[in-house]
């Protein structure tokens, strides 16, 4: 039997049931994506955002704006698709060139139409245990877990990485769980102290093999979350050849946890919408 969580599949599944779901709704959900600049992993990004949405009968709308242009601007397109009742959900594509003020373009954005959960409300509320809408990869996450029985209870969850789109509201959406968790990152001495007493493993550095098998409990659950580029390949946070042989179970790249930051999206978008009609 695959100790293989295949994100890959659960995501086909996901889409299949929202667009079962829509199929015969008058007007169909929609959603926004502001891009400012050209960055490459951004527009691949944004591809993959659009084919999912159009797969599904989500109305994709992109609104890509050049490097240089005003910050006003930008914040004046926001506020023209916070008053848009046919706009169910708004992204501000990150990472933005340096000169643009991430945190003020993000909370521009309504927080019911906040599908990456990044305003100060919806990460408020989360840190507060109220329903709200959460970051797309770390709910995609909990849900791969899910779906592969992974209980949370009483375990011991190790997370390296401390950022705001995975580390931190992933932490509290396992506290939240009833898990004891512990948050560490690049930085932390004898990280192989922490991993090792992990049941349940995370890492979202972006540092190709960080987490080596040595490093982990045998038997232990472990999400790899990281992005590189190894020999033109993409590649992870964890040495999946030899980690493989010691975990439980574990997530591939890609193919794991990237497919179900796009499913939770869609996700997030159809929560919204429901919403709206409420």
């Amino acid at each position: 039997m695959s100790n293989i969580m295949d994100g890959k599949s659960l995501n086909a599944e996901i889409q299949d049931e929202i667009k079962h779901m829509i199929k015969y709704e008058m007007i169909k959900p929609s959603v926004a994506v502001i891009q400012v600049g050209d960055d490459p992993a951004s527009n691949t990004y944004v591809r993959n955002k659009q084919k999912a949405c159009e797969n599904v009968g989500i109305f994709f709308r992109h609104y890509k704006f050049d490097d240089g242009t005003p910050e006003l601007t930008i914040i004046n397109k926001i506020k023209e698709l916070n008053n848009d009742e046919y706009v169910n959900g708004i992204i501000v594509q990150l990472p933005l060139p340096e000169r643009y003020n991430e945190k003020r373009l993000v909370n521009q954005i309504l927080n019911s139409k906040d599908i990456d959960g990044l305003t100060d409300i919806n990460v408020g509320r989360l840190l507060n245990g109220k329903k709200t809408l959460v970051p797309c990869t770390p709910l995609g996450i909990m849900e791969l877990l899910k779906k592969y029985d992974v209980k949370f209870e009483g375990k011991h969850v190790v997370i390296v990485g401390k950022g705001k789109l995975t580390g931190k509201p992933l932490a509290h959406l396992m506290l939240n769980e009833g898990a004891t968790v512990t948050v560490c990152h690049s930085r932390t001495l004898n990280l192989e102290s922490y991993t090792k007493q992990a049941d349940i493993l995370v890492s979202a550095t972006g540092l190709n093999k960080l987490i080596t098998a040595d490093m982990v409990k045998k038997g232990a659950v472990v999400v790899d979350v990281g992005i590189n580029y190894e020999d033109g390949h993409i590649a992870g946070d964890v040495d999946f050849k030899e980690v493989s042989k010691k975990a439980s179970l574990i997530t591939p790249v890609p193919g794991g946890v990237g497919p179900m930051t796009i499913a939770m999206l869609l996700k997030n978008i159809i929560s919204c919408f429901y919403n709206k009609k409420k």
